[in-house]
């Protein structure tokens, strides 16, 4: 079957198909046959979900034209590392905004893991003091663009808000059918599927990519920013703008769309003891390694579903890993207790 999103430019950024494991250690111990999809695996800096995103929005880029990319996130922002990694690839400029949206005072934060990756790769750094005002975040985006373009730069803005085409939920409609191929060659027939939810670019994309196969699979999402009801409307938002841009027939209701908060507390960017707990039962049980914001949360939501007894002995379920590992380093009470 021809992908839903082959007519759109596109580059390629990243190390695809990415790997499909079992998690032999944790599917013992729970007696579920428990999978990892390792976007973590995807290159590009350190890899993670964003590169599949920036294949489409950076073709849309170089399709208008653009020499500059402009994009905003958090201090610890994935999107904003792996867009200066892609920048750089590609031979274009880069200026990134840097929001205040996770109030932590320790020095590491603002300085190591994506932050200190973001700098060593050269990128021009500004500065936007609030966390929670997505437009305001993206209107200093458009305000520094018309600057560029004065001084005669051809400026593309990746935006953050809901408010815009979402050409990243692209790379995880391919990202879905990419998976659907690997479980169909492996034979294996998942009872749910495992992801983050925040953007709602991969979460969005994801689950469109897994019903134009034909599949009912429940996509779980767990929540890291926002709860549940206003996490569901604003997927529902992106998932019928990703349709509209398709122009495909599908149409997917809102009680399809499985958003859960159960982690997300003490808060975007905040780990609470269960997500602590989530990183540290993932590392030393797979050495496979979680970040605080994302992937740690998910997989947190996970494990509560297998001691619950969520799953029968003989099901399958999968986990999307979509990296960030390289905050873990910008986190370091983590691990403060096993340095005395």
């Amino acid at each position: 079957m021809a992908s839903l999103v082959k007519d759109f430019p596109r580059v390629h950024l990243g190390h695809t198909p990415t790997p499909l494991e079992l998690l032999k250690n944790i599917s013992a111990e729970f007696g579920t046959n428990v999978w990892i999809k390792r976007d973590d695996c995807t290159g590009l800096a350190f890899g993670g979900n964003k590169t599949r995103q920036l294949d489409f929005y950076i073709g849309q880029a170089l399709h208008e034209g653009a020499d500059t990319l402009l994009t905003t996130g958090a201090v610890q922002s994935n999107h904003v590392r792996t867009t200066v990694a892609a920048a750089r690839k590609l031979g274009l400029e880069v200026e990134v905004q840097l929001e205040h949206r996770v109030d932590r005072d320790q020095p590491e934060y603002h300085n190591s893991g994506n932050p200190y990756l973001v700098r060593l790769m050269g990128a021009r750094i500004n500065y936007y003091p609030v966390g929670e005002d997505e437009d305001g975040a993206d209107k200093a985006l458009e305000v520094r663009a018309a600057e560029l373009a004065a001084q005669g730069r051809k400026p593309f803005v990746i935006p953050l808000s809901n408010a815009h085409t979402p050409y990243g939920a692209l790379g995880y409609v391919e990202g879905a059918e990419e998976l659907m191929a690997q479980l169909q060659a492996l034979q294996v027939q998942p009872a749910r599927f495992i992801v983050p939810t925040g953007s709602a670019s991969t979460h969005s994309g994801f689950l469109l990519g897994v019903r134009s196969c034909g599949s009912d699979i429940p996509v779980h999402g767990v929540c890291v920013r926002r709860d549940s009801a206003s996490q569901v409307q604003r997927v529902s938002k992106k998932l019928n703008s990703v349709i509209d841009a398709i122009g495909c027939a599908i149409r997917i209701p809102d009680s399809d769309i499985i958003c859960d908060d159960s982690q997300l507390a003490p808060g975007y960017g905040q780990p609470s003891d269960a997500t602590v707990a989530a990183i540290k039962h993932m590392a030393r049980n797979e050495g496979i390694l979680l970040d605080p914001t994302y992937s740690g949360k998910t997989f947190a939501a996970l494990l509560e579903m297998l001691r619950s007894g969520d799953f029968a002995a003989d099901q399958h379920v999968v986990f999307l890993h979509t990296g960030g590992a390289v905050s873990l380093f910008g986190y370091p009470e983590l691990v403060a207790e096993e340095a005395h």
